[in-house]
């Protein structure tokens, strides 16, 4: 086997601080935040996720592309990473039912790859030091002028980044003879929300971001839903209001993610940045109303405040994150809405809260009788 040798990389955050790696073979430079998830499968999933749009991905698992990728196991039509930071870049993979390689895959998307970097040394200072913005380079290691370039990455905080990925006009999804229809405001919606949602029988029509509540109500829908989605809630203004005029119809609401965060906002309810976010598929949820557990996929740099909700009297915390008791579910009590800042739809990740949407669809049921 004749062995290739891999060109120096750097990853530098925005800080100062310079990571060594090399190039996994695709060169070019890119920037955003950087971000970590901990899942050891579901790399694809997590590629598409619309909600990491324009952010720069860690893998915490010691090797990515082992098992190749597949052409459903998508959430989007494209990457919506900015670029890859791992430790070790396999291009083979020993998956019989897989489509190709993921090596080609970030090929044929143009996206950057830096390999053999320290990534518990740097997910062990992003945790230190907080979520920052980074550029990483397998074209040039010059360190001052990727500083440069850095600094003209806008921050994540007061980025509107939803309309970089909502569709650009309606579509159809399920079966039109279904029981349920939902109309979905799509911020950045997962393809296996809209799965989830038409297996139970719902007919869903999928509305850009900027749609006006009034032409949602047009189609007649027994219900709405408030998608995920990346970037800044309080950056979007427009949305919440059509969010608050949403809520006020008197049909059920069930917001995940960044809808979560858009029905909080709209029941005044502040947001605020994190210091590392929450991205991974074994964070530990407790339901409060059953005080179970669940473990649960996540990925959200932003969360809602505690204090505010608790001088609202129309809102009640349902779920709490036990790593740090931060809010992670909330229901309106004086509206047919909830909501929850994880993914019931979990993918990756396990299935401990697709009950959430059977609770969604129980509400529609009983809302309809």
């Amino acid at each position: 086997m004749k062995y290739k040798k891999q060109n120096n990389a750097v990853v530098l955050l925005e800080d100062g601080t310079i990571f060594q790696g090399k190039s996994a073979g695709i060169k070019g430079v890119a920037t955003g935040e950087i971000c970590f998830n901990t899942g050891m499968t579901g790399y694809q999933e997590v590629f598409t996720d619309p909600s990491y749009y324009g952010q720069l991905m860690i893998t915490t698992n010691a090797h990515i592309g082992n098992y190749g990728v597949h052409s459903d196991e998508v959430e989007s039509d494209s990457m919506k990473i900015a670029g890859l930071i791992c430790k070790n870049f396999n291009k083979g993979f020993s998956r019989e039912a897989a489509d190709g390689d993921l090596y080609q895959y970030f090929q044929d998307q143009n996206k950057v790859v830096v390999s053999d970097v320290d990534t518990r040394a740097l997910v062990r200072y992003i945790r230190d030091k907080g979520a920052m913005n980074a550029i990483i380079s397998t074209e040039s290691t010059d360190i001052n002028a990727l500083q440069k370039r850095l600094e003209k990455v806008p921050s994540m905080e007061g980025l509107e980044l939803s309309s970089k990925v909502s569709t650009d006009k309606p579509y159809f999804f399920g079966n039109e003879n279904a029981k349920y229809k939902v109309a979905v405001l799509d911020l950045g919606v997962k393809q296996n929300i809209l799965r989830c949602l038409s297996e139970r029988d719902c007919y869903l029509q999928v509305f850009p971001m900027h749609t006006s509540y009034e032409e949602m109500k047009r189609w007649n829908p027994d219900a709405f839903f408030l998608s995920n989605g990346p970037g800044d809630p309080s950056a979007m203004p427009d949305v919440i209001e059509e969010v608050k005029r949403i809520t006020t119809d008197g049909k059920p609401v069930f917001g995940i993610c960044l809808g979560h965060q858009a029905l909080a906002l709209s029941e005044g309810i502040s947001t605020y940045k994190m210091h590392n976010g929450h991205r991974g598929i074994n964070h530990p949820v407790k339901n409060l109303a059953t005080e179970k557990a669940e473990v649960t996929s996540q990925n959200h740099g932003f969360g809602i405040s505690k204090e505010d909700i608790q001088n609202n009297p129309n809102v009640e915390v349902t779920h709490i994150n036990l790593n740090d008791d931060t809010i992670e579910g909330i229901k309106l009590l004086n509206k047919n809405c909830f909501s929850v800042q994880y993914h019931p739809e979990s993918s990756p990740g396990p299935h401990d809260s697709r009950y959430l949407f059977d609770q969604f669809v129980e509400n529609i049921k009983n809302n309809n009788e």
